[in-house]
């Protein structure tokens, strides 16, 4: 090997290469971002939220009401966990059966929620009640941590 290697040519592939899966995960989002909870909109999930929301903005996320009120809203939320993926309760295993687009849009959902609700995301209640590891909490904090750089900055 008499030649200098030149890593231009593997970097710009690989650079390309990553380009095009950054692009995939954004256009996953994309297409998810019209369709989030477009199940609330018909048949017993339209009924069920149209009968809860009311409460529900009334009541202090995680606290005992809140949690009465999700075991009061019964099949018409279970049907709603079924036909909406960014919730843990869609999965057998919770957030360990989610993909990264999954998990994205659940956090969005979360900022979305407490922004309504002028509050922070309370994810002491979110990590006991989603069984949510340590690392993935660090995850979230940090993710969080970013977004709130972006807001102010």
């Amino acid at each position: 090997m008499d030649e200098k290697y030149d890593c231009m040519n593997d970097v710009r592939e690989h650079r390309k290469r990553v380009r095009f899966w950054i692009c995939e995960f954004m256009w996953a989002l994309l297409e998810r971002a019209p369709l989030h909870d477009i199940s609330k909109l018909s048949g017993k999930e339209k009924k069920m939220f149209d009968r809860w929301t009311p409460n529900l903005k009334d009541v202090e996320f995680g606290s005992q009401e809140y949690k009465q009120a999700l075991s009061g809203m019964g099949i018409g939320l279970d049907i709603h966990y079924a036909n909406n993926r960014h919730h843990p309760e869609h999965f057998k295993n919770g957030i360990d059966g989610m993909t990264l687009v999954d998990i994205l849009e659940m956090v969005c959902d979360w900022m979305a929620t407490a922004e309504a609700k002028g509050n922070p995301i309370d994810f002491d209640y979110l990590k006991e009640r989603f069984k949510i590891s340590d690392q993935m909490m660090a995850v979230f904090s940090n993710t969080m941590k970013s977004v709130e750089h972006k807001k102010e900055g």
